[in-house]
């Protein structure tokens, strides 16, 4: 009987370098997969596609499998990119990568890997899946530190039960460990940051190119104006840095914080102080809910939740789980609940799934 076929995402990080490795000492039968999202301005400068591709073909000559680079160009444009563009325009700020996710690495990618006769799909993410009474979940990895589970959290029962997670019960040092001895390429790279297809160079300029400069009045809660700002589109809620705000006379001398855009009169609302009472809210109000067992957990149950990455999960309940709408009532007022971004929904270490954030209460 021939060994199972798994294709695996190589981006050519140490990750998805040392997933492969991993599935090819389980007795797989491994195929790599580089994945081409991005063309526009596609340079050494910005983007690091060529070296990992060159890095992503050191790793499978290593390791001794075949490895084919495949052009999802258009479908990113299509699926994640041109939904980026249209939230910022409306005001919002997007988590672009979890589209990603579920629309190119987890639905283009599969079906392609389908395609290749592929048992299965795997990637380098820290997060894990488990089949319980016929249902799939999505765990946290045993690394809460490089866990990355909030990333996938729009995931369905027919992509998790296709994939594989190498990395679930590993920690970060262990795999630079694993690929080290193995005379992997990638051991020693640095781990990519940000959006995937900004890179390293600064968010406002990449924005700039897409959608212009609308400025406005730059105001406080009770309408005094303080200064100008240069569209709402380049600033999100939370945000200190940036803003362009010295000290106001009669002021605290705490730095100023967005705390609401008016895309109707073109106006951004700032307080002073992290403190503020505007800038905590107690509840959201989230649409597009995703709830990956196919139906929605129950109500008015203590879960756990994130509305950023990188953030320890808040004590909450949920209500009004209806027509891909639901409110989260925090245990304790949580900072920057942005619009826009995803909140994320856990129990203990299962993640049941989100929606995106329309509004903070």
């Amino acid at each position: 009987m021939s060994a199972p076929t798994v294709v695996v995402g190589l981006s050519g990080g140490v990750d998805s370098s040392v997933a492969a490795l991993l599935l090819r000492q389980q007795g797989y039968h491994v195929i790599g997969l580089f994945m081409k999202n991005w063309a526009d301005d596609d340079t050494e400068e910005y983007c690091s596609s060529r070296e990992d591709l060159i890095d992503a073909a050191a790793v499978a000559d290593r390791l001794g499998i075949e490895l084919e680079a495949v052009n999802f160009v258009e479908e990113y444009r299509e699926r994640v990119f041109r939904y980026f563009l249209d939230e910022y325009a409306a005001g919002r700020t997007p988590n672009p990568d979890i589209l990603c996710n579920s629309e190119i690495k987890f639905r283009a990618f599969l079906d392609h890997a389908m395609s290749l006769g592929a048992d299965h799909i795997a990637t380098g993410h820290y997060a894990g899946v488990r089949e319980v009474d016929g249902r799939f979940q999505l765990l946290k990895a045993e690394d809460g530190s490089k866990d990355q589970s909030y990333f996938l959290c729009r995931l369905k029962q027919a992509q998790l039960g296709k994939t594989l997670f190498p990395l679930a019960e590993l920690r970060k040092t262990e795999v630079r460990r694993i690929a080290a001895e193995h005379g992997l390429a990638t051991a020693g790279k640095k781990d990519s940051t940000g959006i995937c297809f900004i890179g390293e160079r600064k968010f406002r300029e990449f924005l700039e190119r897409y959608l212009p400069r609308s400025p406005g009045p730059m105001v406080t809660p009770e309408g005094a104006v303080i200064g100008e700002h240069i569209g709402l589109p380049y600033y999100t809620i939370g945000q200190r840095q940036g803003i362009g705000v010295g000290g106001q006379r009669g002021g605290s001398g705490e730095p100023w914080f967005v705390v609401g855009k008016d895309m109707t009169r073109n106006t951004l609302t700032v307080v002073q102080g992290h403190e503020h009472p505007l800038l905590h809210a107690g509840s959201l109000h989230a649409t597009d809910a995703h709830w990956i067992a196919g139906e929605p957990p129950r109500l008015h149950w203590v879960y756990g939740a994130k509305t950023r990455y990188r953030q320890p999960d808040a004590p909450c309940s949920l209500s009004r789980l209806d027509d891909g709408e639901f409110t989260v009532d925090f245990a304790a007022p949580q900072f920057a609940v942005t619009p826009g971004q995803s909140v994320v929904v856990y129990e203990s270490r299962v993640c049941l799934g989100g929606g995106v954030i329309q509004a903070a209460g």
